[in-house]
């Protein structure tokens, strides 16, 4: 008998994936599986479709929550803008950087030269470091003249950036005489006051439009997900599953990225624990683990005093007997907090700050009640996720793997009967 070929470490046929990039969170759709999103890809066509004609396009800032598409639409659309543009003999190309990786204008000017390099005879050394920006400026501009008629700049998490001087830069780059090649730019973001923060003279010269993208509902999240079935080896998904999924990712945030995540982990656990199919349960596991994959994302880049505003509000839920706190409530908790781990604490206003930017980025509900006569108004605030999701996902953060773990602040609550407790026992 032939001995099998291979190394018999690994495994020649994966028994739970096919295709399993179709989940990979950078894969870009054919056409055909992208749902839901005709409205939104025809209104990023309109502002960068001059491109193809060889006109100047539009600057666009795209707005909306995580997974509702953005980035996906603007490769899309640029793609195709590209191969449209060389249909009519332009030479087009297309760009894209992650601006939470390359956070700064030197960082994103170098991936920029980098990426026009590779996609061209361009001969001249680009240093990986050691320069200043400009330099990298200089290497853009040339390569721009010599190899281009247009191109197009996606800048995905652009709030991420420490300046926005890059908008300008790009932006007057034929006016400033650099370049003959039109230069369009898609913005990326998910706090929609991003444009509050733009020095004016940037505001000014980027002279962008604005687009906002609205989650998912559950019908369109059933379809991304029917079109990632293929992902997976035949007959692996049980009956019910990709309904489970669709229904978690609406319930929660209708976050499309987030829902393909919830599907790949499934069957990652599946794989794990020998499984042949991926079932609901899988499902049920998997979303817990996204959830708090998904908090943690989202508070990655918030200062520490949003983590210990979430963890004020988780606490009072799971000590307390209320869903929802005013603002005055998670304050008191969250003094008490810093003091936990020695940090200052902000006012009360800053608090309600970081409640509002939490609230936006859909890790919150606020509401503003009225009191009555004797009190006015006031915002009460609710969790969109478990109370324990965002306790796991605060506590990754090193420097507050001190705090109380679900598992305590459970049985606080309990041996205090819900009444209001206070964690400094803890520290």
């Amino acid at each position: 008998m032939a001995e099998q070929a291979g190394d018999p470490l690994f495994q020649s046929h994966d028994p739970i994936f096919d295709r399993k990039e179709l989940l990979h969170v950078g894969h870009v759709p054919d056409e055909d599986r992208i749902v839901g999103r005709d409205d939104e890809i025809q209104s990023v066509a309109a502002e960068v479709g001059a491109i193809t004609r060889g006109d100047p396009p539009n600057n666009v800032m795209i707005y909306g929550k995580t997974g509702t598409g953005k980035s996906l639409i603007s490769r899309h659309v640029a793609t195709r803008a590209q191969t449209a543009a060389r249909d009519n003999e332009i030479d087009c190309g297309v760009l894209y950087v992650d601006c939470s990786e390359a956070n700064t204008e030197t960082r994103a000017t170098r991936q920029l030269a980098l990426s026009l390099k590779d996609q061209t005879g361009y001969q001249e050394n680009i240093p990986l470091r050691g320069v200043g920006t400009m330099e990298y400026y200089q290497h853009i501009w040339g390569i721009l003249e010599d190899f281009f008629d247009a191109i197009i700049v996606i800048l995905d998490e652009i709030d991420k950036l420490d300046n926005s001087n890059i908008l300008m830069q790009l932006s007057r780059a034929r006016e400033a005489q650099k370049t003959d090649a039109y230069i369009g730019v898609i913005g990326i973001s998910n706090k929609v006051k991003y444009r509050e923060t733009l020095d004016e003279r940037i505001d000014s010269s980027f002279g962008h439009r604005e687009l906002f993208f609205h989650p998912y509902d559950a019908s369109q999240l059933r379809e991304i997900m029917r079109n990632r079935e293929d992902a997976f080896q035949p007959e692996v998904l049980e009956g019910g599953t990709i309904e489970l999924c669709a229904a978690l990712a609406a319930k929660k945030h209708g976050d499309a990225r987030k829902a393909i995540e919830i599907l790949k982990e499934a069957g990652e656990l599946a794989r794990r624990t020998g499984s042949e199919t991926v079932s609901e349960s899988h499902i049920q596991q998997a979303q817990e683990v996204a959830e708090i994959n998904r908090i943690e994302e989202l508070t990655s880049g918030a200062t520490v005093h949003a983590k210990l505003a979430l963890y004020a509000l988780a606490s009072r839920i799971i000590t307390g007997d209320r869903e929802t706190h005013k603002t005055r409530e998670i304050y008191e908790r969250y003094v008490g907090i810093c003091n936990m781990v020695t940090t200052d604490p902000i006012t009360e206003n800053g608090l309600y700050r970081q409640l509002k930017e939490q609230a936006f980025l859909g890790v919150i509900e606020s509401e503003k009640t009225g009191g009555g006569r004797s009190q006015g108004s006031y915002l009460l605030h609710r969790l969109v996720t478990d109370p324990k999701h965002i306790i796991k996902a605060v506590r990754r953060d090193d420097s507050l793997k001190e705090l109380p773990t679900y598992d305590q602040l459970t049985e606080t609550g309990s041996a205090t009967n819900n009444r209001d407790v206070d964690l400094s026992s803890f520290s």
